[in-house]
């Protein structure tokens, strides 16, 4: 049997408890978890150009550790030169511990490579506990080579959750480590 991701260790023995002490769960069933992680990118100059949905595709590829599915345009768009089921972008859904690998080194490696970085938003959240980013380029993940994929790049990446509500999901990304920006500081009017 292969070992555990660190963090999916962490979610069993600690990350869990933690979440039931604080919000006071009864059931087992009613701890948030992570169910996916999506990576998604737009290649909308991908139109023009097949190569540079190609190289793309083998961005993500690295990224994820697994093969992307190319996302189609649903309808023509005379304006973009766009047709209906032409591909415009690719997608990958992580599961399980590749999910939790991925997390991983996107909190204690990603991050913190990007450039002026302090945080990310308390806000970027969809009312049920999903969590969607952007990163505005790719080049961050060091596993890419920066000398294959000149063309900056960027991509969405989805977090869902179990949690009912934001806070919760708030407070269970933040126990897996999310670097979300501090919390202005209140004056005292005192």
């Amino acid at each position: 049997m292969t070992n555990k991701p660190r963090l999916q260790v962490a979610y069993e023995d600690t990350i869990r408890k933690a979440m039931v002490e604080k919000y006071g769960y009864t059931n087992p069933h009613q701890v948030p978890a992570l169910t996916k992680i999506t990576l998604n990118m737009g290649v909308g100059a991908a139109i023009g150009d097949k190569k540079i949905l190609d190289l793309a595709y083998d961005a993500m590829t690295q990224i994820a550790g697994q093969k992307p599915v190319y996302t189609l345009a649903r309808k023509s768009i005379a304006g973009f030169r766009l047709r209906e089921g032409m591909p415009i972008g690719c997608m990958v859904t992580l599961r399980r511990q590749h999910m939790y690998e991925f997390l991983d080194r996107l909190v204690a490696v990603v991050l913190p490579r990007v450039r002026d970085f302090r945080g990310i938003s308390r806000k970027a959240f969809d009312g049920n506990g999903n969590y969607t980013m952007g990163l505005t380029e790719q080049l961050v993940f060091p596993e890419l080579n920066p000398d294959k994929f000149t063309r900056p790049q960027g991509m969405n990446i989805t977090v869902v959750t179990t949690a009912k509500s934001n806070d919760e999901a708030r407070d269970l990304l933040e126990m897996f480590g999310m670097p979300f920006k501090q919390l202005p500081k209140k004056e005292n009017a005192a």
